[in-house]
């Protein structure tokens, strides 16, 4: 397995399927790390739709999108689920940020969270506009979360840097 990659080093660019519910229509697309270059993201890796912990970690950074928008951020969410589980998923929650299908897990052994039996480990990754990794939070169990209030203040921090 790779190991994540360091504080201010680059992210390994990626291409995942995925989409977005924008009032009742969930536009699908691919997703391209390279082509986000600009602007901070909040990659949020998470094991599972429709699972207790993620259902709570995705309701609440999509609850609270305008305080990342406040960051000038736009988060990302990824998990080894297909499209259509993602799109279930996110009209049943009313999520409305991205939700990435990293169904190899490809993405998450690049990054170093992919895990045997759970697929892959709750991780958040804070990439700044350049492209490079700035904050990053691994769980060894996946029963807890980095809230909204830790993930915009390190935004902020990332802001000042």
């Amino acid at each position: 397995m790779a190991s994540a990659p360091r504080i201010g080093a680059a992210v390994p660019d990626f291409v995942l399927p995925g989409g977005v519910l924008t009032g009742d229509t969930f536009e699908r697309r691919d997703y391209a790390l390279s082509r986000h270059r600009g602007r901070p993201l909040v990659l949020a890796f998470y094991p599972g739709d429709d699972t207790a912990v993620c259902t709570k970690q995705l309701c609440s950074y999509s609850s609270g999108l305008e305080q990342f928008r406040e960051q000038d951020a736009e988060v990302w969410a990824i998990s080894p689920q297909d499209v259509d589980s993602h799109e279930r998923f996110a009209r049943r929650h009313d999520l409305r940020m991205p939700l990435l299908a990293d169904t190899d897990r490809a993405v998450a052994r690049s990054l170093g969270i992919a895990a045997p039996g759970i697929g892959l480990r709750r991780a958040v990754f804070l990439i700044g506009p350049d492209g490079t990794l700035h904050w990053k939070h691994v769980a060894l169990l996946g029963a807890t979360f980095q809230g909204l209030d830790t993930l915009t203040r390190h935004l902020a921090e990332m802001a000042r840097s």
